[in-house]
């Protein structure tokens, strides 16, 4: 698989890596890849952009960027949120990832939410996280991450469907529907 692998103030050098293995190492986000063989001895890489095939959806194309062991990153972390919100209550997510500084040896997979029990107008903002060890966020903290709305009634739904509307549209059976003039003014059959 072609690559392009850049960073550090180096030129862009263009490698070929085995696509099998990309493609296993992809499935993680923020993944670290170790390219071995490389002039100068091994580097540290995290996929910065992944071109797929439009169609298939097969990896085509990655670029690379060099890090170090120490050095801190900016990477869009993914939110697993787990549980159940209050009876009456909607969760209304706002964010699915969230921008973190970390190191690049120990980036966080996810960052799990516990939003079990949340009622009705509680919120989650991006300051309210707890983020693992060695990471910050690299948002505003008062960035709305998650919050708890009611939950729309059965009439809300059809309202907002029109359900209503659409009976009323509806010509009733007895009301014959016009027939548009045939040129000249005289009735004539409908085509």
């Amino acid at each position: 698989m072609p690559a392009v692998l850049y960073g550090h103030g180096t030129e862009a050098r263009h490698v070929s890596l085995p696509g099998h293995d990309v493609l296993l190492a992809l499935r993680t986000a923020n993944v670290l890849i170790r390219l071995e063989g490389l002039p100068g001895g091994s580097e540290l890489a995290l996929p910065k952009a992944v071109q797929r095939d439009p169609i298939r959806g097969s990896v085509e194309h990655v670029d690379l960027i060099l890090v170090t062991q120490g050095e801190k990153v900016t990477v869009d972390v993914p939110l697993q949120v787990s549980g159940e919100v209050a009876v009456d209550g909607m969760l209304d997510q706002q964010m699915v990832q969230i921008a973190v500084e970390a190191e690049a040896t120990n980036i966080p997979t996810r960052i799990e939410i516990d939003i079990e029990g949340m009622a009705i107008g509680a919120s989650v903002h991006a300051g309210d996280l707890s983020l693992p060890e060695g990471s910050t966020l690299a948002v505003d903290a008062e960035l709305l991450v998650l919050h708890v709305i009611a939950a729309p009634t059965a009439e809300q739904m059809e309202a907002g469907l029109g359900i209503e509307a659409e009976e009323d549209a509806v010509p009733a059976e007895d009301e014959p529907a016009p027939v548009p003039d045939a040129p000249g003014g005289a009735p004539g059959p409908a085509s």
